[in-house]
């Protein structure tokens, strides 16, 4: 596997890294970007974040304005971009560190999750017993 698959690849990248990658590539701004589809600057921030996705729809345009491919996007496989210019061995090892963020994120989200639903019964079993 060479290093511009690693790069923006699944393990070491979400789709709002790639996001902004390639409008980084394309030379263009969030507000921009945002007005070209027709959505709102804190959208195009919430996708870069990966506080939520884009219906196929604005995926579509929005591949097309940063020209890689869906499938790139998605999953990091297909035609997208090279990893960033100037990184060298010292790439890799950051590569892996943001890939192992990337993870813990991934894991507190699905724990907050999971203490969200727990809080819930909670508070309707106290309900059912007043």
């Amino acid at each position: 596997m060479n290093e511009e698959k690693d790069w923006y690849g699944p393990d070491s990248a979400t789709f709002g890294d790639r996001l902004a990658g390639a409008r980084e590539a394309a030379g263009m701004t969030q507000a921009e970007l945002a007005r070209r589809l027709g959505v709102k600057k804190t959208t195009i921030a919430d996708w870069e974040n990966d506080l939520s996705e884009p219906r196929a729809n604005r995926l579509s345009m929005m591949a097309g304005l940063v020209n890689v491919s869906i499938m790139w996007l998605l999953t990091g496989e297909g035609e997208g971009m090279d990893a960033p210019v100037g990184e060298g061995e010292g790439g890799m090892e950051l590569s892996t560190a943001v890939a192992e963020l990337r993870a813990i994120r991934g894991e507190m989200r699905v724990c907050a999750e999971r203490a969200a639903r727990l809080e819930k019964k909670m508070r309707l079993m106290l309900e059912q017993k007043n």
